[in-house]
């Protein structure tokens, strides 16, 4: 049987309190911790294939028009993030019920991704109209399962509590195992076929399901002598906006969305920067991608020693400060400079592997420090999620038309369309991380100060 977590308590609405089970410290040993964050393999996993294998699939096997295929793509993302607030609100209800109700959920959601993903992957229509209705309620199905599991296991991991280094160890876990999920995804299409793909899924799917089963769970906070007049937390209505009435929240949200435009923008232009810029073989291309996946997720011990140091605001911002360090000079690269761009890939990721852990780890700290995290903590990674997914589409909203207007066109190669392209994908990521960076300055100094652990 899985060993049941304390928890600080939530703190009453009224101003009397309640009584109810003391706070304990949380410490999750090695096994406990990949039986919690094994499931985040098979999440990225899949993260990968929706984002960029799916439109050249199409297009090369069933021949769908691009343009067809963007539309259809960018609808269904929208509603992908639309519903992630909605769905946070209804696994927030679910855990007032039970830990293990949010598992069945979850279980349930696996299942429906599982069909889904392999629905979009091996339709049984091939006319054009017909596989469009096919692809569209496939999608639909994939995202919404998605998004109803990943939101689940993080505040499944924002419930377990514990201190700072705790927080960061356990999101740590999870995204470590998404990052091996994403390069999996990103080798296993060319290397062995869709099919192996899918099967590889499909399995870490089923596994990462069973650990999380066997995982810590959450302590179920309870008032079973709440004086009269004092409302019990385990019967607080879950609100969709409570949200947003922290100001806590907004501001970190704020810094988020910010680092999170400045990361998706590189991103977004790599290949386009290692094509044209650099004029590397096609054949390097996936061992940029592969350093840079790598350094992430063998970086993260390193930025869970520092979190024991400096905590986790300032370990966030010395992760920014790497990363505007890294593309500065990447700004200055050129024609042939593989081997200073491979150096890029390197701590650009370990940069990437305190964007992942560290963020969502102090978000679970300012729902523990609010005694929102045994009531609202679903409600509030639904807007976070609503709020990555809108990250991917401002990057590529804002950097793919400045490209256009500053000159550049893909193969082109001309001088100045070059130097925008190294702009976009170099400069303009490090003005808006040190945006992100004061802002986040900004908010520890008002709402997490820095002697705090």
């Amino acid at each position: 049987m899985p060993a049941v977590l304390g928890s600080e308590s939530d703190q009453p609405v009224a101003a009397a309190p309640v009584a109810g089970p003391a706070p304990r410290s949380v410490s999750l040993n090695a096994r406990q911790s990949l039986a919690y964050g094994l499931l985040g393999l098979p999440l990225a996993f899949v993260s990968l294939p929706l984002y960029v294998l799916l439109p050249h699939h199409y297009a090369r096997e069933f021949g769908l028009p691009l343009a067809t295929l963007g539309a259809l793509l960018l609808a269904a993302r929208l509603a992908d993030a639309l519903i992630d607030p909605f769905l946070g609100r209804w696994i927030d209800r679910c855990f007032r019920r039970s830990a293990r109700s949010v598992q069945r959920l979850g279980l349930l959601a696996a299942l429906l991704l599982a069909l889904g993903l392999t629905g979009l992957f091996l339709p049984p229509l091939r006319a054009a109209n017909a596989l469009l209705l096919w692809a569209g309620a496939a999608l639909l199905l994939t995202y919404a399962a998605y998004s109803l599991l990943a939101i689940a296991h993080q505040a499944w991991g924002a419930r377990l509590g514990g201190g700072e280094v705790e927080r960061g160890r356990i999101v740590a876990w999870r995204e470590g195992a998404g990052l091996f999920g994403v390069v999996l995804a990103s080798v296993l299409p060319a290397w062995q076929g869709i099919g192996a793909m899918l099967a590889v899924f499909a399995i870490s799917l089923a596994l990462g399901c069973l650990a999380w089963w066997h995982s810590p769970l959450p302590h179920a906070p309870h008032a079973p002598h709440a004086p009269q007049g004092v409302v019990d937390p385990g019967r607080v209505p879950v609100s969709f906006w409570q949200p947003w009435r922290q100001p806590a929240f907004r501001g970190l949200l704020g810094v988020f969305v910010l680092n999170g435009i400045a990361t998706a923008i590189p991103a977004t232009l790599v290949l386009f920067f290692i094509e044209d810029r650099l004029q590397a073989p096609a054949a390097q291309q996936p061992l940029f991608l592969l350093t840079y996946f790598l350094a992430a997720a063998l970086g993260l011990p390193l930025w869970l020693r520092l979190v024991r140091i400096w905590g986790l605001a300032r370990s966030w911002l010395l992760g920014m400060g790497l990363s505007v360090a890294v593309f500065s000079w990447a700004a200055a690269l050129g024609a042939g400079d593989l081997i200073p761009f491979g150096l890029v890939c390197l701590l650009a990721g370990l940069a990437l592997g305190a964007d992942l852990a560290l963020p969502s780890a102090l978000l679970a700290g300012l729902l523990a420090e609010s005694g929102q995290r045994d009531q609202h903590a679903a409600t509030y990674f639904g807007w976070w999620n609503f709020a990555t997914k809108l990250n991917l589409a401002l990057a590529a909203g804002l950097a793919l038309p400045l490209l256009a207007w500053w000159g550049y066109e893909p193969g082109s190669r001309s001088a100045q369309g070059l130097l925008a392209l190294s702009w976009a994908y170099a400069v303009l990521p490090c003005v808006l991380k040190l945006l992100a960076a004061a802002a986040l300055w900004r908010w520890s100094r008002l709402h997490h100060p820095w002697s705090s652990r």
